[in-house]
């Protein structure tokens, strides 16, 4: 699926977000945004090449925000994908109120599709990903440690729910043809929820259709903003 490459990468972002020089206040980490350029296919039994490094750090009145880069390349020196993850550590400072910005118009949706999360999926995603976070397992640490409701989806796993809607609705569900997927997490996602991803053509140029997307919860609420995904046409 097109979100797999989160998981070989998971041990650059670890190396960067447990590095003694950052300093890192693991509590106050928020993922802010993904973005995924899928190059070549990965398949069972390639071995993969992981690289990666700290791209850039940003401080601000609110925090500061950190970029992971990560590269995969497989057994034939050829890149498979490429990720920026920037995460943001919230401060103590101020929050700055953002100045208000009128509505874009609505677009002409090209798609809507919407899926329900299995009251089980963090438990299986987290097996699946490797990625055992307690906020996403443990409904007793969420809640006291982390200030939450309960447990919340893994934000890759909305990402992954949003690829996957875009791909059965206009690329025959077929993961090769999805070049690049990008996300903003706005909310969390909890289990039982039901998504709506719904998308908007913004270009076609050179063989690639570029869609805008969002996912939105039960709620009318975006969970995802931003969307971007590249698919190649048929």
């Amino acid at each position: 699926p097109p979100a797999f490459p989160v998981v070989p990468a998971q041990a650059v972002l670890a190396g960067a977000l447990f590095d003694s020089e950052l300093e890192v206040n693991l509590m106050r980490l928020v993922h802010g945004e993904e973005d995924h350029l899928l190059l070549a296919p990965i398949r069972p039994g390639d071995t993969l090449t992981v690289e990666g490094c700290l791209e850039s750090i940003e401080v601000k009145e609110s925090g500061e925000t950190f970029t992971v880069f990560t590269r995969l390349t497989n057994q034939d020196g050829v890149t498979a994908a490429e990720l920026r993850s920037l995460l943001f550590v919230r401060g103590s400072g101020a929050r700055t109120k953002a100045a208000a910005e009128e509505a874009p118009p609505e677009p002409e949706y090209a798609f809507t599709t919407s899926q329900t999360v299995d009251e089980d999926q963090t438990y299986r995603y987290a097996e699946a990903s490797g990625d055992h976070n307690p906020i996403h397992i443990d409904p007793e640490f969420a809640r006291n440690a982390a200030g939450l409701p309960g447990i919340i989806l893994h934000g890759m796993a909305t990402m992954a729910f949003a690829s996957k809607a875009v791909l059965d609705a206009v690329a025959g569900a077929d993961p090769a043809r999805l070049r690049r997927i990008k996300v903003r997490f706005s909310k969390p996602v909890f289990p039982g929820e039901t998504l709506t991803t719904r998308g908007w053509v913004e270009s076609r140029a050179g063989g690639v259709t570029t869609y805008g997307f969002e996912t939105l919860n039960g709620r009318g609420s975006p969970v995802l903003r931003n969307g971007i995904a590249e698919v190649l046409d048929a």
